[in-house]
C-alpha cells in the first residue's frame, strides 16, 4: 500500500475555483517572414480554472503539442496573451521564465527522460540541483516522500536501467512534483507503456489530483483516459473544436473538422 502524498504547498498559492490559466487570441506561427511561413495556432481562447484536470485531445498536427509548449513556457506565443496566476507571462525575459517554470510548472512526459547514471531518487531530485545548485535535506526528504508515495519505497536506490516501463514513469511523476508545483502539464504520460501500466500510472495522476489539488492538463490520444478526466478540450486544425465536461462513464467523442463533413 502506498503512502498518502504529503498535502500540497501549492494549494495555498490559490483556492479551488481561482483561475490558473488564461490565453486570449493566442496564434502561434513558424517561419515567420518566410514562404515556408506556417500558423498552427489560430487565436486560441483558454481558461483553466485551479484543481481541474483536463484532457488535450486531437488528431496528429492539431497543435496540442504547441499549446503544451506555450502553456509550459517552453515556448512564446507569436501573438495574443497569456496570464499564469494572474501574471502576463508572454511580457517576461527568458531568466524569469525559467524561474517561473520553476516555480510553477511539472512536466511529465511519454519518454520519461531519466538520466541512466542517476538512482530513482538522485532522479528525482534533479530539479532542485538545476535550480539551486544543490539539494538540501528537506528536499531530499521529500523526495523520498514522493517515492514512497508512488509505490517505490524499496527502488530508490536502482538505476532506471533496473526498474520498468511504469516504474521509470513513476519516478519521472515524482521528479514532476519535488518541486510542489501547482500546475503538472502531461504529454502522452501512458503512450509508452502497456495497458495495465497505463491503467495504473493514469490511476496515480488521478490519486495525486485529488490528494493534492494539483491541476493537471494531459495530452492522450487514448479516449478511455480522456474519459477519466473532468474536461476535454479538443484541438482541430489548430483551433479549439470541444471544450465540455466529462460525463461520468462516457468516452469522449472527436469532433469532425468542417471540411470532412
Amino acid at each position: 500500500m502506498t503512502a498518502p502524498l504529503a498535502s500540497p504547498v501549492s494549494a495555498a498559492i490559490a483556492s479551488p475555483g481561482s483561475e490558473l490559466i488564461a490565453l486570449d487570441a493566442v496564434k502561434k506561427s513558424y517561419n515567420l517572414g518566410r514562404p515556408s511561413e506556417a500558423e498552427v495556432l489560430h487565436g486560441l481562447d483558454l481558461r483553466v480554472e485551479v484543481g481541474e484536470f483536463i484532457a488535450l485531445m486531437g488528431p496528429s498536427g492539431s497543435g496540442k503539442s504547441t499549446l503544451l509548449n506555450i502553456l509550459g513556457l517552453l515556448e512564446h506565443a507569436t501573438s495574443g496573451r497569456y496570464w499564469l496566476q494572474g501574471e502576463a507571462v508572454q511580457d517576461l525575459q527568458d531568466a524569469e521564465l525559467t524561474r517561473r517554470r520553476r516555480s510553477t510548472l511539472g512536466f511529465v512526459f511519454q519518454f520519461h527522460h531519466l538520466l541512466p547514471a542517476f538512482t530513482a531518487l538522485e532522479n528525482v531530485t534533479l530539479p532542485a540541483l538545476m535550480g539551486e545548485g544543490h539539494v538540501s535535506t528537506v528536499q531530499r526528504e521529500r523526495a523520498r516522500s514522493l517515492l514512497d508515495a508512488v509505490g517505490l519505497s524499496q527502488a530508490m536506490d536502482k538505476r532506471p536501467g533496473e526498474l520498468s516501463g511504469g516504474m521509470q514513469q513513476r519516478v519521472a511523476i515524482a521528479r514532476a512534483l519535488v518541486m510542489d508545483p501547482p500546475l503538472v502539464l502531461a504529454d502522452e504520460p501512458t503512450g509508452n507503456l502497456d495497458t495495465v501500466s497505463s491503467s495504473e500510472v493514469f490511476a496515480l495522476l488521478r490519486r495525486i489530483h485529488v490528494e493534492r489539488g494539483t491541476t493537471f492538463i494531459v495530452v492522450t490520444h487514448d479516449p478511455r483516459l480522456a474519459a477519466r478526466c473532468d474536461r476535454l478540450v479538443e484541438l482541430v486544425d489548430g483551433q479549439i473544436a470541444q471544450d465540455a465536461p466529462i460525463v461520468a462513464g462516457a468516452e469522449p467523442v472527436a469532433s469532425v473538422p468542417p471540411h470532412q463533413k
